[in-house]
């Protein structure tokens, strides 16, 4: 089942669990990652289940080269299209562009409405933003590096570049893993506390952790992003949803973010 929630002002989130799918065991059943050693037949498939359930186009779903980073693109199209992206984020040096063509980058904005923008994750947290008065939509990957790394304050300073109002956005962060079950070294914690605090963090066995979940939600707040959601959903506690930390070798959930557009498809599925 694909959890969704719509707003009045146009604003569409998507957030997928592991279920309704044709992969095999360990990939049961849409996983949506096509490099974590699945059958690329049966993703393409799971994407196209997927994204149809939603009332998108499969070929008008942008997907993330994802390196755990802070790397932005604006998009306006596909990457097959010449002019799909532009890259903004100024934090580094642009890294060369994958195989199949998609750089590498951890979140993604576009001005075009009926666009979606897609994140994977299997523990990380997937953040979408919107602004539906703009016209503008985020999806960023934030796992604990990209945290650090400051990929969600990245996407956000992009969108604002566009035109957004942060008063104005609404973000939703979907399935991850908790901070009761995030273990980690005492000195990494701390290291990630260190920049951002709201992510100090204990186990339920109480071994030191990081809650990147929280970590994420005070980056909005500092960041003036008032209307924000969160799934109730830990991944490695959930045999709904995929869990790297749990089971290793497994699939990819994937969040969805997109505005209604004239040039795209509408907000009902």
């Amino acid at each position: 089942m694909i959890e969704r929630q719509d707003t009045e002002s146009g604003a569409h989130f998507a957030f997928t669990d592991r279920w309704g799918g044709v992969s095999a065991v360990p990939y049961e059943q849409l996983n949506l990652g096509g490099a974590v050693g699945d059958d690329p037949a049966a993703v393409r498939t799971n994407r196209e289940l997927a994204a149809k359930s939603l009332g998108l186009d499969p070929g008008q779903v942008v997907w993330m080269n994802q390196v755990h980073g802070r790397e932005v693109a604006v998009v306006d199209g596909p990457w097959h299209a010449a002019d799909a992206a532009a890259p903004v984020s100024p934090a580094a040096p642009a890294a060369p562009s994958a195989p199949s063509g998609i750089p590498p980058v951890d979140a993604l904005v576009t001005a075009r409405g009926g666009l979606a923008l897609a994140v994977l994750t299997a523990d990380c947290v997937p953040v979408l933003l919107a602004d539906p008065v703009a016209g503008i939509a985020s999806a960023a990957h934030a796992g604990r590096p990209g945290l650090v790394a400051g990929v969600v304050p990245a996407a956000v300073e992009a969108m604002v570049a566009l035109g957004a109002e942060p008063s104005r956005i609404t973000a939703r962060t979907g399935p991850a893993v908790c901070g009761r079950c995030y273990e980690v070294p005492a000195a990494l914690r701390d290291d990630v506390a260190a920049v951002v605090p709201e992510s100090w963090a204990e186990t339920s066995w109480g071994t030191p952790a990081v809650d990147v979940v929280a970590g994420v939600h005070a980056q909005l707040a500092a960041l003036g992003i008032q209307d924000r959601g969160r799934s109730d959903f830990c991944t490695r506690e959930s045999g709904d949803h995929f869990s790297y930390r749990r089971d290793r070798t497994t699939g990819r959930l994937a969040g969805y973010v997109w505005l209604d557009g004239a040039d795209g498809p509408g907000g009902t599925a």
